[in-house]
């Protein structure tokens, strides 16, 4: 069982149908040379450390590394993770700093704008080991209450939305598609739920739309009925990089066989989740999804390769929309991803 760290819908006929939710860099510090030499051995061997603590959030995003643990994966690496649950990625990096977490799955907003102001900095900087999910339509959504009078994106504004943590992947996403839909985004008001809370928060009229990933859009949507006002992950967005795993430079000087051997494991998963049927089954295991649900939600893509002109495109978005100061390189963040 995972531990804690920390703190409808568009209508179909005969049924409600769904829609689907960082790491950052590194700076020399620690670390030293470049990112191949940082990561050490690619080859199997006896890692540093077995136990790795890996900070996760009950979506479908993270479906591989439950794929890895099931299948053993981790295991034939010599590793046994333990998934600890967060609220976000941005509520992850104090763990990774503190060292209750050793690795993390974030929004790579969060990743990137806590190593822009160097939170990191005395353990490392953080570092990207892995891609995780890339956004495809109807897996963001906006969603308000059944009859409520917020039925387009022009009446988000002037609203309070619920997001899981501000300046995210989430923030990113709606305020460039608001301004691909004419709104102002700064005309919006945020305020943190948990993803597990946002279909009761918008049902009890704690926040007036949340913005939402599956599992818990299907959730709400069959249960209560909540309606789409905007797709967050179309237009502008489309294809965006979500979500990735990192660390510390400090965890991976220290254990860059650990980190290699992650990586080896954890692609594994990634490949394997293009078996959706597989996916659905997992989620009613770790997410606590009903299995109706579970076969309604809709799916983004899961990265094999970590990639700096992919991952770019997040920087820039956020230098745009005024989440990054500076323009920010994510090049040197990247720990190479082991060849089979």
């Amino acid at each position: 069982m995972a531990r804690s760290v920390g703190s409808s819908a568009r209508k179909i006929v005969g049924t409600v149908s769904v829609a689907a939710i960082l790491l950052a860099v590194s700076g020399c510090g620690l670390l030293g040379g470049d990112a191949e030499e940082a990561s050490g051995s690619t080859t199997p061997g006896q890692v540093e450390k077995a136990g790795i603590k890996l900070g996760l959030l009950p979506i479908i995003d993270v479906a591989p590394v439950h794929i890895a643990i099931e299948r053993g994966y981790f295991e034939d690496e010599g590793l046994k993770v333990e998934p600890i649950t967060i609220q976000g990625g941005a509520a992850a990096i104090p763990g990774l700093v503190s060292g209750d977490l050793d690795m993390t799955f974030g929004n790579f907003v969060s990743f990137f704008n806590a190593q822009a102001k160097d939170t990191a900095k005395d353990v490392g900087g953080l570092r990207l080991i892995m891609d995780g999910y890339q956004a495809k339509p109807e897996m963001f959504l906006v969603l308000a209450k059944a009859g409520s009078r917020i039925k387009s994106p022009r009446d988000l504004a002037g609203k309070t939305l619920g997001i899981n943590t501000t300046r995210n992947i989430a923030e990113l996403t709606f305020r460039a598609s608001l301004e691909a839909n004419n709104v102002d985004p700064n005309r919006v008001t945020f305020k943190e739920v948990p993803l597990p809370d946002m279909e009761a928060a918008v049902e009890n009229n704690v926040v007036d739309a949340a913005f939402s990933s599956e599992p818990f859009i299907t959730r709400a949507q069959r249960n209560s009925g909540q309606i789409a006002v905007l797709d967050a992950a179309s237009g502008p967005t489309d294809g965006i990089p979500i979500a990735g795993y990192g660390t510390t430079g400090k965890f991976l000087q220290d254990n860059p066989k650990t980190v290699a051997a992650f990586q080896r494991a954890l692609v594994k998963g990634q490949r394997d989740a293009g078996d959706h049927a597989l996916v659905r089954q997992l989620l009613t295991e770790y997410a606590k999804v009903d299995k109706e649900t579970a076969a309604l939600v809709h799916f983004g893509e899961f990265p094999t390769t970590l990639d700096a002109t992919r991952l770019q495109r997040v920087a820039a978005l956020m230098r745009t929309y005024g989440l990054l100061e500076t323009d920010f390189d994510v090049k040197p963040m990247l720990v190479p991803v082991p060849e089979d």
